[in-house]
C-alpha cells in the first residue's frame, strides 16, 4: 500500500448556505479565483467551497512534495473534514478532474457526485508520446513554456479577460510544481491519466458523474466509463479547454438542473 504523505492546509474561498454544497477544484496552474462568478451565482442555492490545491494560489507549496491526483484528494478530504461539510458535488476541471474523481475513489463517503469539466485523463498514445519531451521543455524553459502550453488551450469564443489572467497565473508558478503535477497526472506508476489505467480507475468512480467535454471524441470516450444510470455527458464543441469559463452560464444553469435532479429516488444509489 503506497503511505500518502500529511494533507496540505488549503486556503478556501466560500460562499451560501444551502445542500448540497459545491466544491470547486480548479486545474494545473489556475486558482480559486476563476470560479468566482460561479460561486456567487450557485451560493445563491449552495454552500460552495473553492480551494487553491497544493502549490497553487495561496496554499502552500511543500518543497519536494508530491502533487499527484491522490495527493489532491487527501488535502481535499481533509478540508471537507475540517469545514465539515458532509458529501459535496464535486465539480473539477482538467487536473481538478483528476482531483475529484481521486476523492470520489479514495474518499467516496465525501462524494455525493461528480462534475468532470474536460478532465485530465483518458489521454491517447500520440499525447502520452509527447510526454517526455513536453516534461524536458518545461524543466528546461519553465513557466515560459507553460504560458505558451496554456495559450494553446484557449478556444475562439475564449475571453481576452480570461486568457489574459491564466497567462499571468501560469507565468508566476513553481514550474517545479508544474512538472510535478504532471509526472503525477500522467508518468507516476499509479497514475491514471492514460486511456487503459482511467478506464480501469474510472470502474471505481461509483456516484453519479455529469461530464462536459469541448470535444464529441472525448466525450463518447467517456461514456463508455460510467457506472451510474443518473450519469449524463455532454459535448459542447467550439469551446477551448477552459469551457466552464467560455460558456459560464450555461455551466451554472446545467449543473443547477443536474444537481437538482440528485435528490430523485435513486439518483445517488451507488452501485
Amino acid at each position: 500500500m503506497t503511505t500518502r504523505p500529511s494533507a496540505v492546509p488549503l486556503h478556501c474561498d466560500q460562499g451560501g448556505t444551502g445542500a448540497p454544497p459545491l466544491l470547486l477544484v480548479h486545474g494545473w496552474g489556475g486558482d480559486a479565483g476563476e470560479w468566482a462568478p460561479h460561486l456567487a451565482a450557485w451560493s445563491r442555492r449552495h454552500r460552495v467551497l473553492a480551494p487553491d490545491l497544493r502549490g497553487h494560489g495561496r496554499s502552500l507549496a511543500p518543497a519536494g512534495g508530491a502533487y499527484g491526483p491522490r495527493d489532491f484528494a487527501a488535502d481535499l478530504a481533509a478540508l471537507l473534514h475540517r469545514l465539515d461539510t458532509g458529501p459535496v458535488v464535486a465539480v473539477g476541471h482538467s487536473m481538478g478532474g483528476q482531483a475529484v474523481t481521486a476523492l470520489a475513489v479514495e474518499h467516496p463517503a465525501l462524494v455525493r457526485a461528480v462534475v468532470v469539466l474536460d478532465p485530465a485523463y483518458g489521454a491517447d498514445d500520440a499525447e502520452l508520446a509527447r510526454l517526455p519531451a513536453e516534461q524536458e521543455a518545461l524543466r528546461a524553459e519553465g513557466a515560459a513554456w507553460a504560458v505558451r502550453f496554456v495559450r494553446g488551450a484557449f478556444g475562439p469564443h475564449t475571453p481576452p479577460e480570461v486568457r489574459a489572467r491564466h497567462e499571468r497565473l501560469m507565468a508566476a508558478m513553481d514550474p517545479d510544481v508544474l512538472a510535478r503535477c504532471r509526472d503525477g497526472m500522467y508518468l507516476a506508476p499509479d497514475a491514471f491519466g492514460a486511456r487503459a489505467a482511467a478506464r480501469a480507475y474510472l470502474a471505481r468512480r461509483r456516484c453519479p458523474v455529469l461530464g462536459v467535454y469541448s470535444n464529441e471524441a472525448a466525450a463518447d470516450w467517456e461514456r463508455a466509463s460510467l457506472t451510474h444510470p443518473y450519469s449524463r455527458i455532454e459535448a459542447w464543441p467550439g469551446c477551448g479547454h477552459y469551457l466552464h469559463e467560455d460558456r459560464r452560464e450555461a455551466l451554472v444553469e446545467l449543473v443547477e438542473e443536474w444537481t437538482a435532479g440528485l435528490d430523485e429516488p435513486g439518483a445517488t444509489t451507488y452501485l
